[in-house]
């Protein structure tokens, strides 16, 4: 399928509507092709190394923020940008606001309106992807509405089941439902109706890998692979690593993976680099996911193996040009997202300043990072400080240089993910080859397997207990000298002298501002993943406090209600996860006082109960009995 016309344009003046390091890694592809970089911030980003770096830089109008379309699209036209990079994020995906770029006259780096809108949410991307030929998860494309279609579905096709909200991503909106009773039983039909959702159907995978595809297509139809990838590693459906080529894929499964995305693109006549998501199980069912119309977090990847700059592709497709010749993959890339969050608490958000920040280098190291030491990581953004890419000649030789990167990375002042990376680099799971695959590397690996031994040292044996490349929690590191011998010394924060001071005088921690990019409301958690997310004050089961600093998004009782215990009360949001507060026993709502859409504080109270006795009775149909994962 070809476009009728095509318009060759110049763009030399690029507009980036973003912040932090995807807003660095374009305005670096703008500069390394003469153009001039235009970048928009909020004032917790006048000192950014993106705005920094940018040629010209200018503040959005007081109270704005990168969400703001007409404020973004006024700069835009008052700076005579020629086009609008969105990155990721934010508006990269508003169909409504590329429209409104186009009417102004700008290019829109990325595809049509109109495709953005046929791949937009889950169920008009099920309609694609059946229209184009490409089989998705087995499910029901139209809303459901009531449980009784549920039960119908599971009985044909077998439980677990998922609910989906079609406007959800990366997790969140999803319930899965184990049987007829938690059908029966599930707040996502009333959750969906008074949020003006819509819920399609689809049976839930409980064991596959994600498998992905990084695709390029011109408006002159040509249309390319630039290479696979896998992403397998994930926690709450968010990457942790990513790696290309994906490994071990089953004879033909790479001319069916370029066959199903070159058709899922040409149905929407799609022009614009993209990345179709797939499942594959482990008896060979390849099920179609979604199409993410933009440029993702993990495409370093498929740079590093192809030599392909796919912002320059970006550019140079929306100015109306070719796409080229795409060279084969050659050689081996692994990407390890850093964020601030605690393997040992299941991924816990960490916040606080940066006191001191080394990133590794060397052969086949890149790092794509947009904070700097003394930086402050707050709830109210993503908990990604950077990517840490590494690539080989060969997979062996990109997991060796990928565990000394993470033995020269020192992040302290705030928690970091290192420590999980260092043990699943170490796990033959994923590390050997198996003959069949990644021997039990599925999407839930990390969640059932991994941070269960993380969180209790003792079951993972000594040598797994702590690993040595893992970030210190609450704990500083210091360079002594003893008995003429160099030595490092870690104790916890505080010990010695205030947070962020060092021996010998203090620290500079440069300047203090929140980072990254805002929360765009995804992340789920289990009443069992979450038990910690609301904590009685002391022993006091009539005080629940909040266990962290986060964003309350929902509250879902009112004084004077009588609730039981694992109701739900509040749902606490805080770097992209939501953390449900349960009731600990039968009680009565006594004062709520915290609002929707307020921080609150580690500690600060959220609910106060007054202890009910109630008569004991029977057990009723619909009584919650399970931890399975549901919406709030």
């Amino acid at each position: 399928m070809r476009s009728t016309s095509v318009t060759t344009r110049t763009l030399d003046r690029i507009l980036i509507a973003n912040r932090g390091e995807i807003a660095l890694r374009v305005v670096r592809t703008v500069r390394d092709l003469g153009g001039t970089s235009i970048l928009p911030y909020t004032p917790e980003d006048l000192m950014s190394p993106a705005a920094e770096l940018a040629d010209q830089a200018h503040a959005l109008p007081e109270g704005s923020s990168y969400t703001d379309a007409a404020a973004v699209l006024a700069l835009a036209v008052s700076t005579q940008a020629d086009a609008i990079h969105p990155g990721y994020g934010f508006l990269a995906e508003d169909h409504d606001f590329a429209r409104s770029v186009i009417e102004a006259g700008i290019t829109w780096v990325g595809p049509s309106p109109e495709a953005m809108e046929a791949l937009g949410d889950k169920m008009s991307a099920r309609a694609t992807a059946e229209r184009a030929g490409v089989a998705p998860v087995p499910g029901i494309t139209s809303p459901v509405t009531d449980p009784q279609t549920v039960i119908a579905f599971a009985a044909e096709h077998g439980y677990p089941v998922a609910l989906k909200r079609t406007d959800g991503g990366g997790g969140r909106g999803i319930t899965v439902l184990a049987d007829d009773a938690e059908v029966r039983s599930t707040p996502a039909f009333g959750s969906a109706e008074a949020g003006g959702g819509t819920l399609i159907l689809e049976r839930f995978v409980t064991a596959a890998r994600h498998i992905e595809t990084q695709c390029a297509r011109d408006s002159h139809g040509a249309f390319a692979v630039v290479s696979t990838r896998d992403c397998t590693l994930q926690r709450r459906n968010q990457k942790l690593l990513e790696e290309a080529p994906a490994p071990y894929l089953p004879e033909g499964l790479e001319a069916r993976l370029e066959e199903a995305s070159r058709r899922l693109l040409e149905a929407v006549d799609y022009v614009g680099v993209a990345t179709c998501e797939f499942l594959l199980t482990p008896g060979g069912d390849l099920w179609f996911l979604e199409v993410n119309p933009r440029l993702q977090v993990e495409h370093c990847v498929s740079e590093e193996v192809t030599g392909v700059d796919l912002v320059e592709v970006q550019l140079r497709i929306a100015s109306g040009g070719r796409l080229g010749e795409v060279p084969a993959p050659r050689g081996h890339s692994i990407e390890l997202r850093i964020t601030c969050e605690d393997p040992a608490r299941g991924l816990a958000p960490s916040t606080g300043a940066i006191t001191r920040l080394r990133w590794p280098a060397g052969p086949g190291i890149r790092i794509e990072s947009g904070v700097v030491e003394g930086d402050v990581v707050t709830p109210m953004f993503d908990p990604m400080l950077a990517k840490i890419v590494v690539t080989g000649d060969t997979r062996d030789q990109a997991i060796r240089r990928a565990r000394r990167a993470l033995a020269e990375t020192v992040v302290e002042g705030v928690t970091v993910c290192t420590g999980l990376h260092a043990h699943v680099l170490e796990r033959p799971e994923l590390t050997g080859p198996t003959g069949e695959g990644l021997l039990g590397v599925t999407t839930r690996w990390i969640e059932n397997d991994v941070l269960p031994r993380l969180a209790d040292p003792g079951a993972a044996g000594p040598a797994e207990a702590e690993p040595a490349s893992a970030s210190p929690r609450t704990r500083s590191t210091y360079v002594i000298e003893l008995d003429g011998r160099r030595v490092s010394l870690t104790i916890p924060d505080g010990m010695l002298a205030p947070r962020g001071q060092r021996l010998g005088g203090a620290l500079s921690t440069g300047r203090d501002r929140p980072m990254q990019q805002p929360l765009r409301g995804r992340g789920s958690s289990s009443r069992a993943g979450a038990r910690a997310a609301g904590e009685a004050v002391g022993e006091d089961p009539t005080v629940i406090a909040a266990p962290m600093q986060a964003i309350v998004t929902r509250i879902c009782v009112e004084p004077g209600q009588q609730v039981r215990a694992g109701d739900l009360l509040v749902v606490l949001e805080s770097m992209k996860m939501e953390n449900y507060v349960h009731a600990p026993a039968d009680a009565t709502v006594a004062e709520i006082p915290v609002s929707a859409g307020r921080t609150v504080s580690a500690g600060e109270v959220l609910v106060r109960m007054e202890q009910a006795v109630q008569p004991e009775r029977a057990a009723q149909p619909g009584d919650a009995t399970t931890t399975t994962p549901q919406e709030a």
